[in-house]
């Protein structure tokens, strides 16, 4: 399928969005959060339709279920981008050269944004709200697994733009195959940026097959670090929140590395992990101190292939060291650089390993599942940037836009 007059129409759409006045696109995120109430029942029929494919075990599956609970934080997220303040227009800095031009830098939108994702309908939902916020048109490359809810969820995107009476083409959803992300990949004519959300394969073929400038995000091989010094109820707190609360999301907890003097507590702190069934991959040390403890059918020894495994799962492998610098040189082998953790009642080494980690999120004394943009009180957010260049963490409004320069004479011409 040729997908080049698609491209063409969204590029021209996206020229007038930055033209729209503030009040019009408060009102139609305001009326689309609305809409996705209303139309609750439809969208969840659409979404059944796609979970009917795909078995229940498998670790996309929580994260292609939508519910009407899911639904309703959706609505409130578009409401809160809908309430923040626009990132466009803003005057980043300002100076007048002593020929008299006056300059400004002031940002702008980056254009048209290409989304491919995988079995994530709220997605849909969410990076449309903050590129419409951010004056940038839209692109959405879905997955064959999300295709019903998507198109569901595009149809109802499509009626509230036509109600206010803006061009349907600021968001477009391509075909789910793979030749639709073959076409965007190469389209430099007509994208400007391509965000990848989903697993480290897919996030791998955008990077070495896209021409488009690309921004990874998504894959995240989460660590916690308990350190001797580790407060043991509020880490054990800690580390079940972060590996249970939602296990198929980037920011869930993948590898507990502890300190072997803390290898007496390990039996307590797997207590509610082993209730939640958790299937632990313990090194020998880590074993040794399990075994007995924690129930046999969950508990194995780990090979190498469990310590950098993002699980997106009820599963966690655990590494013993002896000390802090060791800690860190395991996470930063390790790492997918989205979200480290360490617990620690010592201050010297939360913030030596606050500086010495390498990660969009850095935390202490706290949960890896914070990372998310509305957590962060940004609304909502377009994906978790891991990369260095342009944008780090999550990405919202203002990582939506780029700059322009603005100078201003009064006849000046350079010698």
């Amino acid at each position: 399928m040729e997908l080049q007059k698609t491209f063409k129409n969204v590029k021209q759409a996206s020229r007038m969005l930055n033209l729209l006045p503030e009040n019009k696109i408060k009102n139609i995120l305001e009326d689309l959060a609305a809409k996705a109430e209303e139309a609750t029942e439809s969208i969840l029929a659409a979404n059944q339709q796609d979970l009917g494919r795909m078995n229940p075990s498998d670790p996309k599956y929580d994260r292609l279920k939508l519910t009407g609970e899911r639904i309703q934080s959706i609505a409130a997220d578009i409401r809160n981008v809908a309430g923040l303040p626009s990132p466009l227009g803003k005057v980043l800095s300002e100076r007048t050269l002593e020929n008299g031009l006056e300059m400004k830098k002031v940002s702008v939108p980056l254009g048209v944004i290409g989304i491919i994702y995988e079995a994530r309908p709220n997605v849909t939902f969410d990076v449309f709200s903050l590129c419409l916020r951010s004056g940038n048109a839209l692109l959405l490359k879905g997955g064959s697994d999300a295709k019903d809810s998507n198109a569901a969820i595009v149809k109802l995107i499509h009626q509230v733009l036509e109600q206010h009476g803006v061009d349907r083409n600021i968001v477009q959803l391509l075909p789910p195959d793979r030749e639709a992300t073959h076409q965007m990949l190469h389209a430099v004519e007509y994208v400007d940026i391509i965000i990848p959300r989903g697993s480290q394969g897919l996030i791998n073929y955008v990077r070495e097959n896209s021409k488009v400038p690309v921004i990874e995000t998504g894959a995240g091989i989460v660590h916690t670090y308990f350190d001797a010094f580790a407060d043991l109820q509020r880490g054990k707190a800690i580390v079940v929140n972060a590996k249970t609360r939602r296990v198929s999301v980037c920011n869930a907890l993948d590898c507990l590395v502890i300190h072997e003097d803390r290898l007496p507590d390990l039996a307590e702190i797997g207590k509610e992990l082993a209730t939640k069934g958790v299937e632990v991959f313990a090194d020998a040390p880590a074993f040794a101190a399990l075994e007995g403890s924690y129930p046999a059918d969950k508990l194995q020894q780990a090979t190498e292939e469990h310590f950098g495994t993002e699980f997106l799962s009820l599963r966690m492998s655990v590494k013993t060291v002896k000390g802090l610098e060791e800690a860190i040189e395991h996470i930063n082998t390790y790492s997918s650089q989205h979200s480290e953790a360490i617990i620690s009642e010592n201050e010297l080494h939360v913030e030596h390993f606050l500086r010495a980690v390498d990660a969009a999120a850095v935390y202490a004394n706290t949960s890896t599942a914070f990372t998310d943009g509305a957590q962060f009180g940004l609304g909502a957010e377009i994906g978790i940037s891991t990369q260095k260049l342009h944008a780090r963490g999550p990405m919202a409004l203002d990582e939506l836009t780029s700059y322009k320069w603005v100078v201003k004479g009064s006849g000046q011409v350079r010698a």
